[in-house]
């Protein structure tokens, strides 16, 4: 049986009180590295003689922050104990995680491992919430902020999708023993069965993520014709006021021609009325037409 140790943003101090002698210092180097993004770290796992190396990350999706944060885990598994070292960036709360004890090695590393699709499928789905959210406010929003949301979405995509990619190949490893470590029951067959589940939530992660951009990719097509369509509209109304105005000028362009012979309304007691009265009837079978044929 293996005993877990759990370090959450530690020093020097407390991961060389923990961690066995025989860690190599590379692995070291690595546990004390600095959480950085968005390719790096890289998740991995490595087999060192007599211990088992690994470096992964889980997604933690804010939707109040419009923001998604990546947190690392790296753990040092040997057959006596297993040590995780969760590293958490500023105004994130921690990854939570709850291992077995007073199992094997394995099995708390399959646990970690389980732990860590669930984190992937659980950032899926509050991705594919927003992007339901999105397509539902498509009629109601303003265009500006709708575009700067699915171009925030779709980032936040890519970038879970970025991890995922590297984790699965991870984690297939094991599944196809290519994790070189001394003594196998260190990852014994049923531990392997165990990653092998993992490894279907991530695919399955995978395919919630292509289905949120498609949806996101659809969305994104509606509001490009909605916005088309409204300046159709635009277009179409303003086509009309200005047929409107174009009678009306013409027969103002018309009597303002400084001709005083050859037109008789110009001496005309009524001329000016009628005038306007042309100008007046023109204009209502103009809006009755466009109102007929829907334009206006």
């Amino acid at each position: 049986m293996a005993e877990w140790i759990d370090l959450l943003d530690p020093d020097r101090a407390a991961i060389g009180q923990e961690l066995p002698t025989e860690i190599d210092d590379d692995v070291i180097a690595r546990l004390l590295a600095p959480l950085v993004h968005d390719d790096e770290p890289r998740p991995r796992l490595a087999g060192r003689k007599t211990y088992v190396f690994g470096v992964l990350v889980t997604p933690i999706v804010l939707a109040e922050e419009d923001d998604v944060h990546f947190q690392e885990v790296d753990f040092v598994a040997t057959r006596e104990r297993v040590v995780t070292v969760r590293k958490t960036p500023p105004h994130c709360p921690p990854f939570t995680l709850d291992l077995p004890q007073g199992q094997r090695a394995g099995v708390i590393v399959a646990a970690l491992a389980d732990a860590v699709a669930e984190s992937f499928l659980s950032a899926v789905d509050a991705l594919d919430d927003e992007v339901d959210k999105l397509d539902d406010d498509v009629e109601s929003d303003e265009p500006t902020a709708l575009r700067r949301r699915i171009r925030s979405l779709r980032h936040h995509l890519l970038r879970v999708r970025r991890a995922i990619g590297p984790t699965r190949e991870a984690f297939h490893k094991v599944v196809d023993r290519r994790v070189d470590v001394e003594g196998a029951e260190l990852l014994p067959h049923e531990v392997e069965i165990a990653f092998g589940d993992a490894y279907d939530k991530l695919l399955r992660a995978v395919d919630g993520l292509d289905l949120a951009r498609d949806l996101l990719a659809g969305s994104r097509d509606y509001l490009q014709a909605k916005i088309a369509n409204d300046q159709n509209e635009v277009a179409k109304k303003l086509t009309a006021i200005a047929s409107l105005l174009l009678v009306p000028t013409f027969i103002v362009g018309v009597y303002g021609q400084n001709f005083r012979h050859h037109f008789p309304e110009l001496a005309w007691q009524y001329g000016y009325a009628w005038s306007w009265s042309l100008i007046i009837v023109t204009t209502v079978i103009q809006l009755w037409f466009f109102r007929r044929k829907r334009w206006i």
